[in-house]
């Protein structure tokens, strides 16, 4: 290729005279609209390097001139035309399309088998989860029965409706066969919710039924439509590991759910240490009918644990961690409620059971009214007011953090909150306090510490029969069984009763005296479900949009906490 031309008359950077450019052929600027302009094609850094340096060789003297032109000539012989500028502005050829290789197939192709077979697995798993057994039906496979699950699947449609725990599919059965003894121990009972529940975060409707909670035992009566046994029953099982009053807070929403559910309401005792039930309280079959009255209770191994969408369902305080946690609380507090404000519905569930269903039997509401006629007469005047005073030792713990090292809560604190009480409320009548405890040496301390005010608890009675109900010692839940006879332990619950009712004003009516406030320690079951006998407004006052009871018309005072944590109430505790 001939080497073209050098630009004679391009003036060096170091030459200050200017000369005009002669050339033979006049330049084409190269555009990209040019007829041959290609850049691919033109001198590259190394190739004119390379030129420059060929220059320099052959004429020393020409150091300070251009050798090599900036642009080529569109007409020169050394501008070929090629490429896609050389073909003009007018082509219309259209972009080729770029296919793989044999090769690249081959390398990719594992991988998009491997991704198929992926999202079929997942496909698979998603559908035996949703809906077990499918797969099995589908591809023929004969699923092995028990005798008793077999006779169940041929149940018909219209009697699954009715008895809607029926289950086709043998692994939504749950299987007792390992136990003997019925209903179960409630430790028993604890161990098989952790099975079925321990790590389970439940994310939908409270009631909400997936495939784990559609799981349940069979049942003997699924194939009988003149069943005498209640068709739903929800049981609250009286176990023996917490206090009275926790299992009645506990009790009382779990009737309540009996309510909502149109469900039987039922209270089993059989592990009870404090009697049978109807010792203390009424026959909840009758203050609680439900919808089918009269019908009977179903067999004791029929009960289950969990879930709690199993047709007869049974929680005691050791399983209640798993159905009145967060769910319940989402499910049942008041979602436009501000702190305290979101709790008024599980206090109204609470005072309705309370007040219709949990009621003391005979022999205890007698022992109350006497108890109040004796207190009524040494009010001055006669049905005057009292502030009732409720202070727990034994195994509660204070809840604060200032109590941690000290102790419980002092003596003197309780004595300071009633006279600034009196005082807020502007109660007219001379002080007189009701004060009920677990330790006769709180009892004691307390008459010291309050010198000049008139107090009244059960150890004070001029009957014998209601001193006999005070309690004797403080009281420890761990060894209550074991320190006492039956008999000796159905005498101190009957003082627990009659001590709630004097401290609350619950199982009162418009004639009897009612405590005008109260002054209690929240770790107390008894100081939660004092509030709920004083009733919502006269417990917090009138409560704000945002929650905030009435600092200065309040009735239920507790010095625990002193209002420190939110909400200020809750209606049980969870063990």
């Amino acid at each position: 290729m001939p080497r073209p031309r050098p630009l004679t008359n391009v003036q060096s950077t170091s030459s200050g005279n200017y000369s005009i450019y002669q050339s033979a052929g006049q330049l084409t600027p190269r555009t990209p609209h040019s007829r041959s302009g290609r850049a691919e094609e033109a001198y590259g850094e190394i190739e004119l390097q390379d030129v420059d340096e060929d220059d320099d060789e052959e004429d020393p003297s020409g150091m300070h001139h251009q050798n090599v032109p900036l642009l080529r000539s569109s007409a020169s012989d050394s501008f070929p035309v090629t490429g896609y500028r050389g073909r003009g502005d007018d082509d219309e050829t259209k972009d080729r399309e770029v296919s793989l290789n044999f090769k690249t197939v081959a390398a990719r192709l594992p991988i998009a088998f491997g991704t198929m077979i992926a999202g079929l697995l997942l496909v698979l798993i998603v559908v035996s989860y949703k809906e077990p057994g499918t797969l099995e039906t589908y591809v023929g496979v004969t699923v092995s029965t028990s005798p008793i699950s077999a006779e169940n699947s041929t149940l018909t449609a219209s009697n699954a409706t009715e008895r809607h725990h029926h289950h086709q599919n043998p692994s939504l059965i749950i299987s007792y066969e390992n136990y003997t003894t019925f209903p179960l121990l409630p430790t028993e009972y604890m161990s098989e919710c952790a099975k079925l529940m321990g790590g389970f975060h439940h994310h939908g409707a409270y009631w909400e039924s997936d495939s784990m909670e559609a799981m349940d035992v069979v049942h003997a009566d699924e194939n009988d439509e003149n069943s005498e046994i209640c068709s739903s029953t929800i049981t609250y099982m009286l176990s023996g590991r917490v206090g009275l009053v926790a299992d009645l807070a506990l009790m009382a929403q779990a009737a309540g759910l009996a309510r909502e559910r149109n469900r039987t309401f039922l209270v089993d005792d059989t592990y009870w240490d404090r009697g049978n039930w109807t010792d203390h309280f009424e026959d909840v079959r009758i203050t609680q009918p439900g919808p089918q009255s009269g019908c009977k209770a179903p067999p004791p191994e029929e009960l289950v644990g969990c879930p709690r969408s199993a047709r007869h369902w049974v929680i005691h305080s050791g399983t209640a961690k798993y159905h009145f946690g967060h769910d319940f609380s989402e499910q049942y507090e008041d979602p436009y409620g501000h702190n305290l404000n979101r709790a008024r519905p599980i206090f109204d569930q609470a005072l309705e059971s309370l007040t219709t269903t949990i009621r003391p039997n005979a022999e205890n509401t007698a022992l109350i009214r006497g108890v109040r006629e004796e207190l009524s007469t040494l009010l001055s005047p006669p049905n005057a007011n009292y502030i009732s005073v409720h202070i727990r030792r034994g195994d509660s713990k204070p809840s604060s953090w200032k109590y941690t090292q000290s102790g419980p809560v002092p003596i003197e604190e309780f004595v300071e909150s009633v006279s600034s009480t009196w005082k807020r409320l502007k109660i007219l009548d001379p002080q007189f306090v009701y004060v009920a405890s677990d330790s006769p040496a709180a009892l004691s301390q307390f008459d010291k510490a309050a010198d000049g005010t008139r107090t009244y608890s059960l150890s004070k009675s001029s009957r014998e029969e209601i001193r006999a109900l005070a309690s004797p010692d403080e009281y420890d839940q761990s060894d209550f069984d074991q320190i006492y006879s039956l008999d000796e332990r159905v005498q101190q619950t009957r003082g627990m009763i009659v001590d709630l009712a004097l401290v609350s004003g619950l199982w009162s009516d418009s004639q009897n005296v009612q405590p005008q406030a109260i002054i209690c320690t929240i770790p107390s079951a008894v100081c939660k479900l004092s509030a709920v006998g004083l009733g919502w407004d006269a417990a917090f006052g009138q409560v704000d949009q945002m929650g905030e009871p009435d600092k200065e018309q309040r009735r239920w005072v507790e010095i625990d906490e002193k209002g420190s944590i939110i909400p200020e109430w809750s209606g049980f505790d969870l063990f």
